[in-house]
């Protein structure tokens, strides 16, 4: 499971989510759909509709890939911080049941706000 304690490993920007859906639609349910993707330098995080899907590249090649799969149903509550003049980077933190809290930190060009809009249209 990836180390969400290690906030540097989620440095996260928007991207296509047609760069990365390959990767990550074979562990889809039936029904369940992609609502936006964020990329890091090699690591990505995938929101659906049911669920937020981190993918840890690990090796050399990146061929080996960790993908945990962490349920809206599970999260107890959530936290964003938008960017700010001097300090660019949004946060969202989650709070996840017999997890803890887990943290990604976005670029300043992703928009935060709708993103925890999402978060709550599913939890709440």
């Amino acid at each position: 499971m990836i180390d969400f304690s290690n906030g540097s490993v989620f440095k996260l920007s928007p991207c296509d989510m047609k760069d990365i859906a390959p990767a990550v639609a074979p562990l889809l349910v039936a029904g369940e759909q992609f609502v936006a993707s964020f990329k890091g330098v090699r690591d990505f995080v995938v929101f659906t509709d049911k669920r937020l899907i981190a993918v840890n590249v690990q090796g050399i090649t990146g061929k080996k890939r960790d993908f945990t799969s962490l349920p809206y149903s599970k999260v107890q509550a959530f936290s964003i911080e938008t960017a700010g003049t001097f300090d660019l980077d949004a946060e969202l933190d989650l709070w996840f049941s017999g997890l803890g809290k887990v943290r990604l930190e976005f670029r300043g060009n992703a928009d935060i706000r709708q993103l925890g809009q999402m978060i709550a249209t599913y939890v709440l």
